[in-house]
């Protein structure tokens, strides 16, 4: 995309607001914590790799009216703002990633006058931002090498542009291959409840003139069947050690129909999202929904009143479903505790 999905400017957060889309494209700003923390906990900011750099942001956004004297009370009131942040949502990994990171660079430069602290804190944030964008731009040349000419891939949930800096993870395999040239065809799921596929993942494959086809969720096994999906591609929140990757709910699903109908399963993400410190993906934290957006999404009432109600926002699919990971470092195989171990030492 030619806008950035998320910048700073004149001491705010500007963002696409991407709940209004794709019926109407409206850029926000966030003047203080809670605005920023609203704003990723209602998914106006979402993508692991965007809700880190929200997070990288929201903490220079805490800090940068601080009329602290020093260090300690400045260290102080950042914590506040990163312990706060934190709590907004707790599957992508990415976030708690940025937050440390700004955390140890106020505790490397701590002896750096307070003013200067502020602006090292916005240039790391800043340089999060750049660092992500190469990320991106390496996983779709990495993952395009997989693509065939004519191939036609299924993607579930939105793994773009609005989900990074500005051009995605799974959809950056796409974008990648569309601009080398390829003949690529894509079918979105439209991705239950709040339809991230169908209103984020086709928006943004049309505007890039890439010839995509929405499908419903449960229509995935389907268009299986029929010989029309080559290979699966999706992106993620949080990757286990051994693989066991942490997606929007219903790419389980998705892994164990590719699997049935011998079709590889691609998994798309930069190194930031693998998280070493868990064994399994037993251990990712799965964040539940509020009932409203299955009984009533968009303002439209369509169950019985006082329904129970059970939302999920993530699933996790095993390592053993996963064909490949594809990262800003190349493309990891099975067994993935050795390949995405040797990342880590790179």
């Amino acid at each position: 995309m030619s806008i950035s999905t998320i910048e700073w400017e004149d001491g705010r957060i500007k963002l696409i607001d991407q709940t209004l889309l794709p019926n109407e494209f409206k850029q926000i700003f966030c003047d203080d914590l809670p605005t920023i923390w609203e704003a990723i906990k209602s998914l106006r900011v979402r993508g692991a790799p965007a809700i880190g750099i929200a997070g990288a942001l929201g903490a220079v956004l805490g800090i940068w009216n601080s009329t602290a004297t020093t260090y300690d009370t400045f260290a102080s009131e950042l914590k506040s703002a990163t312990d706060y942040l934190a709590t907004s949502r707790p599957t992508a990994v990415n976030l708690f990633w940025a937050l440390d990171r700004m955390t140890k660079t106020a505790e490397e430069n701590r002896d750096l006058p307070i003013s200067e602290l502020k602006k090292t804190l916005l240039a790391e944030a800043e340089e999060i931002i750049e660092e992500d964008k190469a990320m991106c731009r390496a996983i779709g040349q990495h993952g395009m090498a997989l693509l065939n000419e004519n191939d036609t891939i299924l993607t579930h949930c939105n793994a773009g542009g609005l989900a990074t800096s500005d051009y995605g993870t799974a959809l950056a395999v796409m974008f990648s291959a569309h601009e080398a040239g390829k003949q690529i065809q894509v079918y979105a799921d439209e991705t239950r409840p709040l339809l991230q596929g169908a209103r984020l993942t086709t928006w943004e494959l049309m505007q890039a003139g890439i010839d995509v086809t929405l499908i419903c969720d449960n229509m995935a096994a389907q268009v299986m069947k029929e010989g029309k999906i080559q290979c699966v591609i999706v992106g993620a929140d949080r990757i286990a050690a051994n693989g066991d990757t942490a997606n929007k709910i219903g790419t389980y699903n998705v892994a164990i129909l590719a699997q049935a109908h011998e079709i590889p399963f691609y998994v798309a993400a930069p190194t930031s999202t693998l998280d070493y410190a868990l064994a399994s993906g037993d251990e990712i934290p799965i964040e539940q929904r509020s009932a409203e957006e299955v009984t009533e999404g968009f303002g439209k009432v369509t169950a019985p009143k006082g329904v129970k109600v059970y939302s999920p926002a993530f699933d996790v699919t095993p390592a053993s479903l996963v064909t490949a990971i594809i990262t800003e470092k190349g493309v990891a195989h099975p067994p993935f505790t050795e390949s995405l171990g040797a990342l880590k030492d790179e």
